[in-house]
């Protein structure tokens, strides 16, 4: 595998979703989980979790779950975690009175941003290493319940992104991202009349991207497209699933 510069880590980075049969080395793996506990945290409380999935069984019990084909070709599957589930222990451990945080909403945003970042940094450090990755949001709403009874998450805890490592057997297209007059701006949100034609501009350009692009084409745009994944997402009940694990928003 070919290392590669922080530019192109960051860069030419795009979802690989097949990888040839070759095991990643333990000394990248190593380098892996290492970007992952060096992740910034808040109050550096650290309130996530990994599980590394390696187990050929255990990954085809979540495909059958999930539905996302990277999952069983993959070397290893990473499941990103918010956990409460430690510091509640140590805790009682320490006979201390735990506060009900994670029945608010800021308690479920910090475990979810504290498992995003952490995610981003096995992304990071597996690209530089040359390893292909495709993060999966599925791992989190298409069966939260029938996931965590596979991985045995306790209370506390719950799945927020899967991210499927391995060697590329591809190399896909880069992917369009909008430009930076719709993402970086200057000191306050820009007005409607500003957004709207470069919106309109972007819809454009994934429209074009996706009739033309190596592989399969489609004719989606990317506002519609976008649209009918929320849709698709009403149907989910993730709030049940959060309170069965233990984060029971009031507030």
């Amino acid at each position: 595998m070919r290392q590669k510069t922080v530019k192109q880590t960051l860069l030419d980075r795009r979802s690989i979703r097949r990888y040839e049969r070759e095991e990643i080395p333990s000394k990248t793996m190593d380098l892996i989980y290492d970007a992952i506990r060096n992740t910034p945290t808040s109050y550096n409380g650290q309130q996530y979790s990994v599980i590394d999935v390696s187990d050929q069984e255990v990954k085809l019990k979540l495909y059958d779950i999930i539905g996302q084909k990277q999952i069983k070709t993959c070397s290893h599957f990473l499941v990103f975690l918010a956990d409460f589930h430690k510091i509640g222990l140590i805790a009682h451990m320490k006979g201390i009175e735990m506060p009900p945080f994670t029945s608010t909403a800021d308690g479920v945003i910090v475990g979810v941003v504290d498992a995003a970042l952490a995610m981003m940094s096995a992304v990071v450090a597996a690209e530089s290493e040359g390893l292909g990755t495709c993060c999966i949001g599925y791992a989190r709403t298409a069966n939260p319940e029938a996931v965590a009874e596979v991985l045995g998450l306790p209370k506390g805890t719950f799945a927020v992104c899967g991210l499927a490592l391995g060697i590329p057997r591809e190399l896909p297209d880069l992917k369009p991202k909008q430009q930076k007059g719709l993402t970086i701006f200057s000191n306050k949100y820009p007005s409607d009349q500003a957004l709207e034609p470069q919106l309109a501009a972007y819809d454009d350009v994934i429209s074009e991207y996706n009739m033309t692009r190596s592989g399969s084409t489609t004719t989606n745009d990317w506002g519609a497209h976008i649209i009918s994944y929320y849709k698709e997402a009403m149907s989910y009940r993730i709030l049940e699933a959060l309170r069965r694990q233990g984060f029971d928003i009031t507030r």
